[in-house]
């Protein structure tokens, strides 16, 4: 079963988060949105240096945002409000479905949605 990353997940990963040791040797399959957070993330906390290392060191795999998987993500996202989702997890959480993966995420808002892997 392949794993559709989103950000959190890549970002324990980064971080040497052992609950995620088995996933480390995975492609990493996400999104370019996934990709800009990070990236965002690491530009903010330690500088250009450190985002420009790690945009070109991680082995990322994208997959393509197509219009209707754009679509059914604001719809998804638009279901859950209450949960204030953020929209590049659920492009992800939906991508992760079209493709036949399961969503690797440490965001609690998933926990008990299907087709998730929890681990925080």
């Amino acid at each position: 079963m392949d794993f559709f990353y989103d950000t959190y997940a890549i970002i324990s990963l980064i971080e040497g988060n052992e609950n995620y040791a088995k996933y480390k040797d995975n492609l990493i399959i996400t999104s370019v949105l996934n990709l800009a957070e990070i990236y965002n993330i690491f530009l903010r906390s330690h500088g250009k240096q450190t985002a420009d290392y790690w945009a070109k060191k991680l082995n990322f795999n994208f997959i393509d945002m197509d219009k209707d998987s754009i679509i059914k993500a604001v719809e998804f996202r638009f279901i859950h409000r209450k949960e204030d989702l953020s929209l590049a997890d659920c492009i992800g959480y939906i991508l992760a479905l079209k493709n036949n993966m399961k969503f690797l995420t440490g965001d609690s808002k998933f926990k008990d949605m299907k087709n998730v892997d929890f681990v925080k």
